[in-house]
């Protein structure tokens, strides 16, 4: 097993992140904020980023990205618990996870749903970021409406005009 990463590599990486993450947005207009913090709110937690991209079907999706001692973790919240249909949906959401590559759907806290994978250090470049950010947003994008419907079915069929 390889060496923790001290505090200055760490910190170099976390630069490169910063640097990698302003290029990002640069050139993506749908990117509309990048913001650094650490994972405890503390000096001492690990480097944090947060990304929000301004969506079509959800109005925003924010990638939290938390670079750790072996690799960056990255999630987004999805959607909050279901109300209704719960066995469908994470049934609907464990045949979505066999067609992902680098994310997989999962329950976080108070049963929300989450997209969550991570990257080893080794890996991480501008463009292993650009990829995770994009399959994220495009995943979310894809996918929000569908698991409203199910997780919320009474609530659309409300607004239904059939």
């Amino acid at each position: 097993m390889s060496d923790h990463r001290d505090a200055s590599s760490m910190s170099v990486q976390a630069r490169q992140i910063d640097e990698w993450l302003a290029s990002i947005a640069a050139a993506n207009p749908q990117i509309a904020a990048i913001d650094r913090g650490t994972s405890d709110g503390t000096l001492a937690g690990d480097p944090r980023w947060y990304v929000r991209m301004i969506g079509e079907e959800k109005d925003y999706t924010t990638v939290w990205l938390t670079l750790g001692q072996r690799t960056l973790r990255y999630e987004t919240y999805v959607m909050p618990a279901p109300e209704e249909q719960a066995e469908e949906l994470y049934e609907h959401l464990l045949r979505r996870n066999d067609r992902l590559v680098g994310a997989h759907f999962s329950i976080g806290l108070e049963d929300a749903v989450y997209l969550r994978g991570e990257l080893f250090d080794q890996v991480l470049s501008e463009a292993s970021i650009d990829r995770v950010l994009g399959t994220l947003y495009a995943t979310v994008e894809q996918c929000f409406r569908s698991l409203l419907r199910i997780g919320f079915a009474s609530r659309f069929a409300e607004h239904d005009p059939d």
